[in-house]
Formats: structure tokens, C-alpha cells, sequence
């Protein structure tokens, strides 16, 4: 037995030695492989989440291609290597659905690219700044703080809205003035501040400022302007605070809602 043994084991030799040389060589030729593709990545600066992907999607690759050429050298029947992977993915592939689902929705996160890193975005019914795209998850930071983690697979099918997305969006506020009030003068008091203001955009569409309601207590008046996307909450509430200095400084009343009762005598 004995004997055998080792006249086998001598017959072996050359294959385990190849495979050796292989498991070590595609090891080497992996580093170099993938330390090459780093810098290529970074060169052509490649979004810090692609990255990361990529890298770590040509790693398994590559894994799995130097121990399918190692067994193959060992005389694995390629047939058995293909049967035990395949099996084995069916296996992986029943138990983790929902986790393949959500590798998925990353890839199509990634190359959609309905957001980025650093967006402002509203996904579903969770918004906040997208903080990591990872594999699995997006993770959101709300505006006081709270980490949001979202599965890739929701993030994919969900509306998302992204309001960083573009250079400059639309600001649209409504002011009410009084029925006694002179509405002329009113409306021309918001222009004087808007147009003021260095931060207002007259492109795409100059300010607008128009008389857009009668309501049951005040004339409303709507006004668009658009403005850097940076500067929307800022510039936003300068020109409510404004308004308003300018229209007690000009004796426009801001009226609040109330209800007159008459009591009828019997």
C-alpha cells in the first residue's frame, strides 16, 4: 500500500507542481492586475463607488480563474469543476435572493446614475445626502443626523427625486397682503428685493411676480425666480425675511386668517 502510495504521489508531482505554480503566479499576476487597474481607475477618475466595485468584481474574477486553471492542472475533470460550480451557485443563488437582488440594483445604481455620492435625493419616502453606494445598501444621512440604510434593490425601483442633480433650480414663494392694501405697490416692493438680491438667476426665465389669488382673506401673490442650486435654502429665506422688512417699512399688511361671527337678535 504503501509503495503504491507513493508511486502514485510520484505520478502526481508534475501536476501538483503546475498547480502550484499557477495558485502562486496568478496570485502575483492578480496584485499586479489589479494594482495597474487602481491607478488606471484614478487616472481617469472614476467615481469612488465604481471604483470600489469594479475592483472588487475583477478580484473574485480573477480568483476564480486561477482555481479552475490550478485543478484543471491537477487533471480535475473540467466537466466536475463546471458540475460543482454550478450546483453550488444554484445553492447560493436560492439562499441569498434578496441579496443578489440588491447586487443588482447596485449595478444599476451605478451605471444609471440616478445619484451620486454628495446628492441631495428624496428616495421613496426617506431624503437626505446619499453618504455610501455600496454593494447592498445606499446609505442616506438625513438632514439632523440619522444614518438611512436603503436596499439597492428598493433604491432601483423607488421614485428618487434628486434636487442637487442640476446647476439651478426654480424658487416658487407665495406672499398674502391685505384687500385694503395697494397690490401694485406690493408686488413691486418683491420685485425691488429680488432684483437686489446678487444671487438671483435671469436664466433660465427672469423673476415672475404676479397677482395669483383672491383668497377668502388676502391677495395672494406668487413669485418664481430661479437661483443656483447651492444657494436655494439661504437665498430662500433672505428674501421671505425681506419681504417682510420691506413691506412693514411701506405699511403693506400681512393679514392672518380669522372669522367674523354675528350673533342675530331674537
Amino acid at each position: 500500500m504503501l509503495e503504491k502510495f507513493i508511486l502514485r504521489f510520484e505520478d502526481l508531482m508534475p501536476n501538483l507542481a503546475a498547480a502550484a505554480i499557477i495558485l502562486v503566479g496568478g496570485y502575483i499576476a492578480q496584485r499586479i492586475t489589479l494594482r495597474i487597474m487602481g491607478k488606471a481607475l484614478n487616472i481617469k477618475h472614476v467615481d469612488a463607488t465604481i471604483h470600489k466595485f469594479l475592483m472588487s468584481m475583477v478580484k473574485v474574477i480573477l480568483t476564480v480563474i486561477v482555481v479552475v486553471s490550478a485543478l484543471s492542472a491537477m487533471k480535475v475533470p473540467m466537466s466536475s469543476i463546471l458540475a460543482t460550480i454550478g450546483t453550488a451557485g444554484i445553492a447560493v443563488g436560492l439562499a441569498l435572493q434578496d441579496s443578489l437582488s440588491n447586487v443588482a440594483g447596485g449595478f444599476i445604481i451605478l451605471f444609471a446614475k440616478p445619484f451620486r455620492c454628495g446628492d441631495y435625493v428624496r428616495i421613496g419616502t426617506d431624503e437626505g445626502t446619499v453618504d455610501v453606494i455600496s454593494i447592498l445598501y445606499t446609505k442616506l444621512n438625513t438632514i439632523d443626523n440619522k444614518a438611512v440604510f436603503i436596499p439597492n434593490s428598493t433604491a432601483a425601483k423607488s421614485p428618487v427625486t434628486n434636487f442637487t442633480n442640476e446647476v439651478s433650480r426654480r424658487l416658487e414663494l407665495s406672499f398674502s397682503i391685505s384687500y385694503a392694501d395697494d397690490h401694485r405697490k406690493a408686488m413691486d416692493i418683491i420685485k425691488s428685493v429680488i432684483k437686489s438680491d446678487s444671487r438671483t438667476l435671469n436664466s433660465p426665465n427672469e423673476p415672475l411676480v404676479v397677482m395669483s389669488e383672491h383668497g377668502s382673506s388676502a391677495i395672494v401673490i406668487l413669485t418664481r425666480t430661479w437661483v443656483k442650486t447651492e444657494d436655494y435654502w439661504p437665498y430662500r429665506w433672505d428674501i421671505i425675511q425681506k419681504v417682510k422688512e420691506a413691506f412693514d417699512e411701506n405699511g403693506i399688511t400681512i393679514p392672518f386668517e380669522q372669522v367674523d361671527i354675528h350673533m342675530a337678535k331674537d
